[in-house]
C-alpha cells in the first residue's frame, strides 16, 4: 500500500507544480488554493508512504514521478519544446526509478 501512497504523491506533486505555473506567481486565487492543497496532500502521503519505505528510495520515487510528470505535462499541455536530449535525461530518470523499486526490499 506505501507504493500505491507514494506514486500518488508524486501525481499530486504534478498537479502542484502545474498549479504553481498557472497561479502567475502567486497571483491567481484558484490556481494558488490547488496548488497549496495538493502540495500539503503530496507531503501528507509521501509522509505516509515513508512509514514502511526507506528515506532515499521514497523521496527519489516522489521528486522522479513528479519531475517527470511535470516535463511530459509542460510538453503536452504547455507547448515546451521536446528535444531529443530533454527526452533522454528524462529516460534517464525513469530508468534510475525503476532500478530503485528493484532493488527495494519493502
Amino acid at each position: 500500500m506505501a507504493w500505491i501512497y507514494l506514486i500518488a504523491a508524486g501525481l499530486l506533486e504534478v498537479v502542484w507544480s502545474f498549479a504553481m505555473k498557472q497561479s502567475h506567481g502567486l497571483t491567481r486565487l484558484w490556481p494558488t488554493v490547488i496548488m497549496v492543497f495538493t502540495m500539503l496532500g503530496s507531503i501528507g502521503l509521501l509522509a505516509i508512504a515513508m512509514r514502511s519505505l526507506p528515506l532515499g528510495t521514497s523521496y527519489m520515487i516522489w521528486t522522479g514521478v513528479g519531475a517527470v510528470g511535470a516535463f511530459v505535462v509542460g510538453i503536452i499541455v504547455l507547448g515546451e519544446q521536446a528535444s531529443i536530449a530533454r527526452l533522454v535525461a528524462a529516460g534517464l530518470i525513469v530508468s534510475g526509478l525503476v532500478m530503485m523499486k528493484l532493488s527495494s526490499t519493502s
